[in-house]
């Protein structure tokens, strides 16, 4: 048996295990009838697939992964230039590391009320928070990647009279490339888990809207539903974002 293929057999059991210690906890802890039995994995996966046949999900579905984008295209913008800038300029770094820490700590959901008063509700307000969330893991590994070249790539560069843009295009970012693909998987890992809470701000379309919903309508089994859905969701984005970081990644000879 080849080795990707027992990861996924092993990864697919581990998977079993946990839907049937959810099946375990659910029968040994809740009485017939009860609320809870609502929660089982069997009400859980028929309210899925109902929501999915009738598709009622997708644009809910749409809505969040065009939010997560848009959030992880304004990180991008910002944090590729400045965490470039940090690492190549020794005197920045040294000038801005305290802010940056200081602000990295700050957990955007925190600045939900502040953003709702200057932007109103929206999507305004979530863009900003999502970007907020998405930038520091994408600057903090650019710059690290800046200050991890070979710096006798940047000698060759020079000594072959190459432009600041040559260096930056020819050297500089394919070197930091690697670098910036883990920043941008810790990015999606964040944005993801910051959307659902995001998205109860006024919104009328989005998985953190829709779970509001089922929980005014005391449906149950689509809440559980739409819990599983978002950690499957959140599976397939990080497993896409772990692909292009292994395709992109630097291979070593030896």
């Amino acid at each position: 048996m080849s080795s990707s293929r027992k990861r996924t057999l092993l990864g697919a059991g581990g998977l079993l295990v946990l839907v049937l210690l959810w099946w375990a906890a659910v029968q040994g802890l809740s009485a017939p009838g009860s609320l809870t039995r609502r929660f089982a994995p069997d009400a859980t996966f028929i309210s899925l697939w109902h929501l999915l046949a009738s598709g009622e999900l997708w644009l809910h579905i749409r809505v969040s992964l065009e939010r997560v984008l848009i959030g992880l295209g304004l990180a991008l913008l910002v944090g590729v230039p400045l965490g470039l800038l940090v690492g190549s300029w020794r005197t920045l770094e040294a000038a801005t590391t305290p802010a940056f820490q200081f602000l990295r700590m700050i957990s955007p959901l925190s600045w939900m009320p502040l953003a709702v008063m200057v932007m109103g509700v929206g999507d305004r307000p979530i863009y900003f928070l999502l970007a907020f969330a998405a930038v520091w893991p994408i600057l903090l590994n650019t710059a690290a990647g800046v200050r991890g070249l070979d710096p006798r790539w940047l000698q060759l560069a020079h000594s072959l009279s190459a432009t600041r843009w040559e260096v930056l295009r020819r050297v500089v970012l394919p070197g930091v490339l690697s670098q910036v693909l883990t920043g941008v998987r810790l990015a999606i890992g964040i944005l993801w888990i910051v959307l659902v809470p995001c998205e109860m701000l006024g919104v009328s379309a989005g998985l953190g809207y829709y779970i509001l919903d089922t929980r005014d309508r005391l449906a149950y089994g689509e809440l559980t539903a739409l819990v599983l859905l978002i950690g499957l969701l959140g599976f397939a984005l990080d497993s896409l974002a772990r692909r292009l970081h292994q395709r992109f990644q630097p291979r070593t000879e030896g």
